[in-house]
């Protein structure tokens, strides 16, 4: 039994499926790498608003504490709102990698359904040619043998 189209086709599919999937993980993925980094950037943000808070202490410039101030509270916020976001990306990430993860199972499967019926197919081939050459050796000995024995007599 030869592998059907269908079967081809659908091992096509699958493997359409399984790419889509890994565009989809990759994304997201892309995404949640945006926001660690907003994230960072807010962190650092906020460190050098406190050291600008530390250095205006000691030269005593009102204008550079406030702005450290504001620096320092801007970024905690920006910190405070990325930080559910991130939360969302992650779950996002998690969700696509076992999406993926089952479409390259259901490819693979169907790649290993491929791969058997093609190996029965090599045997069920093989079985058939030993057969041929078998009945062609059978044939050809049958054929020696009556060649070699002298003929019945006829009447008896």
């Amino acid at each position: 039994m030869a592998v059907s189209r269908a079967l081809r086709r659908l091992l096509r599919i699958r493997n359409l499926e399984e790419e889509q999937s890994h565009l989809a993980l990759e994304s997201a993925l892309g995404e949640f790498n945006r926001l660690e980094n907003a994230l960072t950037t807010a962190v650092e943000r906020e460190l050098r608003g406190r050291r600008l808070v530390e250095a205006s202490a000691l030269s005593g410039q009102l204008s550079d504490r406030l702005a450290g101030i504001e620096e320092t509270r801007s970024a905690g916020r920006h910190a405070l709102m990325l930080e559910p976001r991130i939360k969302a990306g992650e779950d996002e990430v998690m969700a696509r990698r076992q999406e993926f993860l089952l479409k390259r199972v259901a490819r693979r499967q169907a790649e290993t359904l491929i791969q058997k019926t093609e190996a029965r197919d090599a045997v069920e081939v093989d079985r058939h040619m030993q057969q041929t050459l078998d009945d062609w050796y059978n044939s050809r000995l049958h054929g020696e043998r009556a060649e070699a024995e002298p003929p019945a007599p006829k009447g008896q």
